[in-house]
């Protein structure tokens, strides 16, 4: 899944749960799948930084 899409979920997760459009057990899943989601950004964001680090190192 691309960082776009995951960021794309996240935030229809936080407008339903803002408009109250989850039940309890939806809640309860939602918010399981957004950790994953933020997980995954978290990831990809790392290793994105770590790459331009690195690329920057040999650049000099």
């Amino acid at each position: 899944m691309k960082y776009e899409e995951a960021m794309r979920q996240l935030q229809e997760i936080v407008r339903k749960m803002e408009n109250d459009e989850l039940d309890i057990d939806q809640m309860s899943e939602q918010l399981k799948h957004a950790q994953e989601l933020i997980k995954l950004c978290r990831d990809k964001l790392t290793k994105t930084d770590e790459e331009i680090q690195k690329l920057l190192k040999e650049g000099k």
